[in-house]
């Protein structure tokens, strides 16, 4: 079986400034095949402090339309531990979405490593700031 890395992000927004952008560009990766959703919850901590968890399929209807158009296999895998996590980075009055994704644009790739009998030993994603400043400082 074909299984390309399998990924996840946390994606804050302090104040709940959530402003539904994510939802198509999300639907293209999916649509083009690049990534398979696998699960994907979203997170609110209200003023005092509670946690509020909700799916997809629970959001607001002004919310949900954006992600209705999801073609993914959502659900089962964010674990009530992976949710608390989420959760422990939270300030008061914000909100965050849990994805997982698989990387189907890696999955030949990855077979062929497992084929070869090769193993991951480290991988990491290289943040947008310290790429974003190492291309600024090469480029003068």
């Amino acid at each position: 079986m074909a299984l390309g890395p399998v990924e996840y992000i946390i994606v804050g927004f302090p104040e709940n400034n959530f402003q539904g952008k994510i939802a198509p560009e999300l639907a293209n990766l999916i649509e083009s095949g690049t990534v398979r959703v696998l699960d994907l919850v979203f997170l609110a901590k209200d003023v005092d402090g509670s946690i509020v968890t909700l799916e997809f399929d629970q959001l607001a209807k002004s919310e949900i339309e954006a992600f209705n158009a999801l073609d993914a296999d959502i659900g089962g895998i964010l674990s009530a531990e992976d949710i608390e996590h989420a959760a422990s980075f939270l300030e008061p009055n914000s909100s965050a979405a849990l994805l997982i994704w698989e990387d189907l644009w890696a999955a030949p790739f990855a077979t062929a490593v497992r084929e070869a009998g090769g193993v991951l030993i480290e991988g990491a994603r290289v943040p947008f700031e310290l790429v974003s400043a190492l291309e600024e400082a090469l480029s003068k």
